[in-house]
């Protein structure tokens, strides 16, 4: 690793940014990474010792990887708030400074080209997008290093080109081999698998075959369900021990990044719509959703959100005449999250 200052390779900033449309807003990431830019451009003094420099070099590399970590998560979350414009300065300089740190060349670019191809996806830009994947799956190919979460990545991404261009049999492909790599590298039941299934679901819910879509949303429903309850059980028992002791809560704790939180958001919320609609069939699987959604913005700390979640699963359950336990649960819900709102934040 070079002690130079941090610059982008000659020519990359150029060649990069010259994709972005002039009127991008940057400041939806530069006004986040101004002061973490500031010692990665400062010039390395002189060190007494090889140890003192090879530290120093330590704590350049790791300055380096947060900034890189940093700006893909603020992509990825205004992806997943729809917010496809702010997204691609986010993307774009993930992208450079992997260039900078990484090479031209290397298999660490992909993420942030797959953040591109969405955005471009996003904004219409079909065949902007099909640029950015093509310059994805030709650095994957010839790698000899790259990761099951990052094939998982590009079929991902492959997917959800071929639903924006209307090739639901080339989709379907794309996300089994997504669901295939995700599996291999957290699990079946993870999160991070979630999304995949999410995606086939919506290619039949497309397709007009509710049967197969309402199956894998319930699947997606009950991942999120299982990882928000399992949290949510440790976090009751924490919050209500600090309570105990300084009769304060805490402050936001979901085990999740930001772009994470978002993607439940939009994932759960996007189900919701769906129960919703056939509410008057399957009353019990809105209510599960609802009280996904519940946990979710608990453990977020937006109890607005969760009140108002709470009091529709509750109106639902007594309009339904569904399960008093579940009506009872619900209710115990609501008087949690008032108690919980009006403590002092720790």
């Amino acid at each position: 690793m070079s002690s130079t200052p941090w610059r982008f390779p000659r020519g990359v900033g150029s060649a990069v940014s010259g994709v972005v449309h002039q009127k991008a807003d940057w400041r939806s990431i530069h006004e986040k990474i101004c002061q973490l830019l500031i010692p990665l451009r400062t010039s390395m003094p002189f060190y007494n010792s090889e140890e003192e420099r090879q530290h120093g070099l330590q704590q350049l590399h790791q300055r380096q990887k947060h900034l890189i970590e940093f700006c893909y998560m603020v992509a990825q979350k205004y992806l997943f708030e729809g917010k496809h414009e702010d997204a691609v300065p986010a993307a774009l300089h993930s992208l450079r400074f992997r260039m900078a740190m990484h090479g031209l060349s290397s298999v660490e670019l992909v993420p942030a080209y797959l953040l591109l191809a969405e955005a471009s996806l996003g904004l219409g830009r079909i065949v902007q997008a099909e640029e950015y994947l093509s310059q994805a799956q030709w650095t994957v190919l010839k790698s000899t290093e790259c990761s099951n979460a990052t094939y998982s990545l590009l079929h991902r991404n492959l997917g959800l080109l071929y639903m924006a261009k209307g090739n639901y049999e080339e989709a379907r492909y794309h996300l089994a081999n997504d669901i295939y790599f995700a599996s291999c590298a957290f699990g079946t039941e993870d999160i991070r698998t979630s999304g995949g299934y999410f995606q086939l679901a919506n290619i039949f819910h497309s397709l007009k075959k509710l049967d197969l879509a309402d199956t894998l949303y319930t699947k997606v429903s009950e991942i999120w369900h299982k990882y928000l309850s399992d949290h949510y059980q440790v976090l009751s028992q924490a919050r209500i021990q600090q309570i105990d002791l300084l009769g304060k809560r805490f402050v936001n704790d979901t085990g999740l990044d930001e772009a994470q939180e978002a993607e439940a958001v939009q994932i759960l919320t996007s189900i919701l719509n769906f129960r919703e609609s056939t509410s008057d069939t399957s009353p019990q699987k809105t209510v599960f959703v609802l009280k996904t959604l519940i946990m979710l913005y608990y453990q977020m700390m937006n109890s607005s959100k969760a009140q108002e979640y709470a009091t529709r699963a509750l109106t639902l359950v007594k309009d339904q005449e569904l399960d008093v336990q579940e009506q009872n649960n619900i209710q115990e819900l609501l008087s949690l999250i008032s108690a919980e709102e009006d403590r002092p934040i720790s």
